[in-house]
């Protein structure tokens, strides 16, 4: 959506927010807030979800009334703002209605056609005048992005995940998060000098959001004002980052990482200057007590005067997310193997009637206390893997055996029906007790502090369920399934609507010194999330292919990217030979970190190439033996041997690590 243009401002910034103010009712959310954005400046809009960012953009694009303040742009600015539901004409192509973004250039287009035609029977002055007005629209066709739009056209719709069969669809078959896609693709095509977005990754799977990522730091030129709750694309774009707390903003220069020390820093000072406060405030207290009723009565009644005065506008206590602490129960222990899938295939009848293939002979161990992430294309598979994994679908080919002693817990995507009126607290209490069957019964204090872990603090857990919004509600049910003492935590997109402190306090949750030592398997398009969570992978390329790779979403997309980079060696054929649907990828993340170091050396570093592809292939097929009789039940009845092939197994995975170490450095 192009925004028009308004009056100048002396400064000659693009775009200004001056003095704005916004309210709901009583509810102040902006307070006189001021923001200026220079031509080519790349801003990040970050904050708890309801402070006021999608507010502070909305007024910005002129899309919002101010009740104070003004919206000032220079006189040739041109806004390009994303709605959350673009406006689309429901009848036209995908591919057409993403060429509407060049409206202006065609009609340019059709003036300088006029002006070719006039100019074969013109003579003398005529087509002299003529011909300045085609050297005039030429450098307006040129200036609009020439007559090479079709590329641009395909390569952004591409980019952002359609598919060429696509383009011809009608906009009104389209899902929800296609249209949003097809609204963000025409805005990009546009070109606008201000780019005003709001979540714009909302229905990008990774490949799409590093085409934006990539797109908005390398080709676009304008300004760009980002919310967005991807933290990798925050880090990759923007080079100030703007908070929104408590009706007013707070300026950070440089990208999301840069912010988090700086703002912990000023977290720091705002908490020494509020306990310094406090000391201040118990000191006058105290002698306010002790000489209230005596001789010096007069003086302590001025003294506690001035105190209430004092604390009439004292500092408040600063929001301190990272000290909030979660005290988790003790899950109970799983077996080494909580789950083993062997040649598990799934495909369906698409709506053309062919057949889509998901995931074909996919191999998989998961062991005790592992961190798996799934990742793949949107309609990749990944939900539909997960159920077959756990039961609630069944696969075409395959089977599918899981251990003993799991307690699952299992977030999706959709919500179960809750009681709108029942408070937040107590929506957690009710939780805890359905995930745990009525064995465990929080306290209301317990209650509390589980939903205060997860960043529901003072009137927010008095909030009724039916007025929380999509992300809280999350939280709440994040909250139960984390508190129920799960070994096994699936969770499908569980940051969808988590705003970025919320998806933070999550990652803490997950982690080791957060508490949680079980199974977890992430379905997640958040880069930042696999990161920190997650030590292997199962990659589905929406094709039907599938990998299971040993190490994390960075290493596995560094691996992918020298790939495309290189051209065909020795490495990327052992890659390939691996890389394949199940077994044992190359390099897991112990080979990476060893491989870094380029004059390391190793027990291994005396055998060839041949000689180290031999002995990995040997240990590769030995850990399948050994996967395959600890999926045998009557193994675990001998205790020994069920402790010789587990010993074995991790020896073996050690040496596998060393020896592709050892391979990646050489070949």
């Amino acid at each position: 959506m192009l925004v028009g243009c308004g009056p100048s401002i002396a400064a000659m910034p693009v775009l200004a927010a001056v003095n704005v103010e916004v309210a709901y009712g009583e509810d102040v959310i902006l307070d006189g807030v001021s923001l200026t954005i220079e031509a080519g400046e790349r801003i990040g809009i970050v904050g708890r979800n309801g402070e006021g960012k999608s507010t502070l953009v909305k007024a910005m694009a002129g899309v919002l009334p101010c009740d104070k303040g003004r919206i000032e742009r220079s006189k040739t600015t041109r806004i390009g703002y994303l709605a959350q539901n673009p406006d689309l004409d429901p009848t036209e192509t995908v591919r057409g209605s993403a060429e509407a973004a060049f409206g202006e250039l065609h009609e340019v287009q059709r003036r300088l056609e006029g002006v070719f035609e006039k100019m074969g029977d013109a003579e003398g002055a005529a087509l002299e005048t003529l011909m300045a007005q085609q050297e005039r629209l030429e450098k307006q066709v040129e200036a609009l992005g020439g007559y090479a739009v079709g590329h641009k056209i395909d390569a952004t719709l591409h980019g952002l995940g359609f598919v060429d069969a696509q383009f011809g669809l009608k906009v009104g078959v389209l899902s929800g998060g296609q249209r949003a896609r097809l609204g963000l693709a025409r805005l990009l095509l546009e070109r606008p000098d201000v780019l005003l977005m709001d979540e714009p990754t909302n229905h990008l799977d990774i490949d799409g959001r590093r085409w934006l990522e990539t797109f908005l730091r390398d080709e676009y030129q304008g300004a760009v004002v980002l919310i967005s709750h991807d933290r990798y694309l925050l880090d990759a774009v923007v080079n100030r980052i703007v908070e929104v707390e408590y009706g007013g903003l707070i300026d950070y220069p440089g990208n999301y990482a840069a912010f988090r020390e700086l703002r912990a820093e000023r977290r720091l000072a705002q908490h020494r200057a509020w306990e310094k406060q406090q000391t201040a405030f118990k000191r006058e207290e105290a002698f306010i007590r002790k000489y209230k009723a005596g001789q010096r009565a007069k003086q302590a009644q001025g003294r506690l005067s001035r105190l209430e005065r004092a604390k009439s506008v004292g500092l408040d206590r600063p929001m301190e997310f990272a000290s909030l602490r979660l005290s988790l129960p003790k899950a109970e222990r799983t077996g080494d193997v909580v789950a083993s899938v062997r040649g598990v295939s799934k495909a369906y009848t698409n709506e053309s009637g062919g057949t889509k293939t998901l995931f074909d002979g996919l191999d998989l161990v998961i062991g005790k206390g592992e961190r798996w992430g799934i990742v793949g294309p949107n309609g990749a598979g990944k939900s539909t893997l997960v159920a077959c994994m756990l039961g609630d679908l069944q696969a075409d080919a395959g089977s599918v055996r899981l251990g003993t002693n799991l307690r699952i817990g299992h977030f999706k995507q959709e919500e179960a029906p809750a009681d709108p009126e029942m408070v937040t607290y107590r929506y957690v209490q009710k939780l805890i007790k359905d995930e745990t069957d009525g064995a465990v019964v929080l306290s209301e204090q317990e209650a509390r502090n589980l939903a205060g872990a997860f960043l529901f603090s003072g009137d927010d857990q008095e909030k009724e369920i039916g007025v929380l919004s999509g992300g809280e509600r999350a939280r709440c049910r994040l909250a139960g399934l984390i508190g129920s003492g799960k070994n096994v935590l699936v969770l499908d997109e569980p940051t969808n609507h988590l705003d970025i402190p919320s998806a933070e306090r999550l990652e803490s949750a997950l982690s080791h010194e957060g508490g949680f030592d079980g199974v977890l398997i992430l379905i997640s398009h958040d880069r930042a999330m696999l990161d920190a969570c997650c030590d292997s992978l199962i990659v589905l390329d929406g094709t039907g292919g599938a990998e299971v790779f040993h190490g994390g979403y960075s290493e596995w997309r560094a691996r992918e990217d020298a790939r495309v980079a290189e051209a065909p060696t020795a490495t990327q054929t052992r890659a390939k030979k691996t890389s394949h649907t199940g077994g044992t990828p190359v390099p897991p993340k112990a080979a990476q970190k060893a491989a870094q170091k380029a004059d390391a050396k190793s027990k291994f570093s005396w055998m060839s190439v041949e000689r180290l592809e031999e002995r990995i292939a040997q240990i590769e097929a030995r850990l399948g033996e050994i996967d395959v009789a600890l999926d045998d039940p009557d193994v675990w009845t001998d205790y020994e041997r069920a402790n010789a092939l587990t010993e074995e197994r991790d020896g073996l995975k050690a040496e596998l690590d060393g020896v592709e170490a050892e391979w990646v450095r050489k070949a």
